[in-house]
């Protein structure tokens, strides 16, 4: 099982959307894929409707150690893509962590938990650093951070983001290595000029940084991302085509590059997948 965290200090950068849309892709091209919602403002969590309801979530796994999959995953309407639900509504976890020997490192624990069951585990965030936040990232395989082509969101991420990697970078002792991180640049808007220099100056930024890695996708600013949560479906379903005259690729081709770049161990179950048709392919 492959496990991906979405990561940002910074709120607002897409990271539900970019975990949500990346799932449903990698569901609809056959993987197993099960979504983790460690955000205490429950947006994953809604995201996409739900075919059946677990009685517990996110709290239970980490508070109780609770392992029986049928209390705590809950099925979607996608086929392929299941979700442990955020009910940490009050934010007990951070201090229960925060205090308890094994915090840090008790989500990488549980894996063994759902390793047989699934092919895929996206973890969404919160957008703040917090003791949740360092235990996604020590139980990923990767971590994903999209980040918007700003100057601003540039130095956040250098500061806040950045920052946690190298906090963590001592569990290597423990024999921990830290995941690498992939830079996902998101929300471009095509016809910017600032944006591309934006986009430019932040691959020259981080070329020369350990562990990091700038994507070659990126993610533009269009209409059928926000659609598509409205409509509770992954955006590949939404906008399959390209509109005539816009220059920006399709939703789909976005996310099946982003999906062939990030996990290219799938690459041939991605590729195989048709636009416009939505049936599982196993590999």
């Amino acid at each position: 099982m492959q496990v991906v965290s979405i990561i940002s200090t910074k709120g607002g950068v897409g990271k539900t959307t970019t975990a949500a849309n990346l799932g449903g892709f990698a569901a609809d091209a056959g993987l197993r894929v099960l979504l983790l919602d460690l955000d205490v403002q429950p947006t994953l969590s809604s995201y996409f409707e739900l075919r059946e309801r677990a009685p517990a979530g996110i709290y239970e796994l980490l508070a109780f150690n609770e392992q029986s999959l049928d209390r705590l995953v809950s099925h979607t309407a996608i086929p392929g893509l299941d979700l442990v639900l955020s009910n940490d509504d009050k934010g007990q976890l951070n201090t229960l962590l925060l205090h308890a020997p094994d915090g840090r490192l008790r989500l990488r624990n549980l894996l063994p938990t759902f390793s047989a069951h699934y092919d895929l585990m996206l973890i969404d965030t919160q957008g703040a650093r917090s003791v949740l936040l360092e235990m996604a990232v020590l139980a990923s395989d990767s971590a994903l951070s999209p980040v918007t082509p700003e100057i601003l969101a540039a130095r956040e991420f250098r500061r806040g983001t950045l920052q946690l990697m190298r906090d963590i970078a001592p569990y290597r002792r423990l024999g921990i290595e830290p995941p690498e991180l992939r830079l996902l640049i998101n929300r471009v808007h095509p016809v910017s000029s600032n944006a591309r220099l934006i986009q430019q100056a932040l691959r020259d930024l981080f070329h020369a940084e350990p562990g990091i890695a700038v994507l070659d996708t990126n993610i533009p600013a269009i209409e059928a991302y926000p659609r598509a949560s409205t409509m509770a479906l992954p955006v590949h379903r939404v906008e399959y085509r390209r509109p005539t005259g816009r220059t920006t690729p399709a939703a789909f081709d976005t996310m099946r590059a982003l999906a062939r770049e990030l996990l290219p161990e799938w690459e041939s179950a991605f590729t195989r997948l048709e636009a416009g048709v939505h049936r599982r392919v196993r590999t």
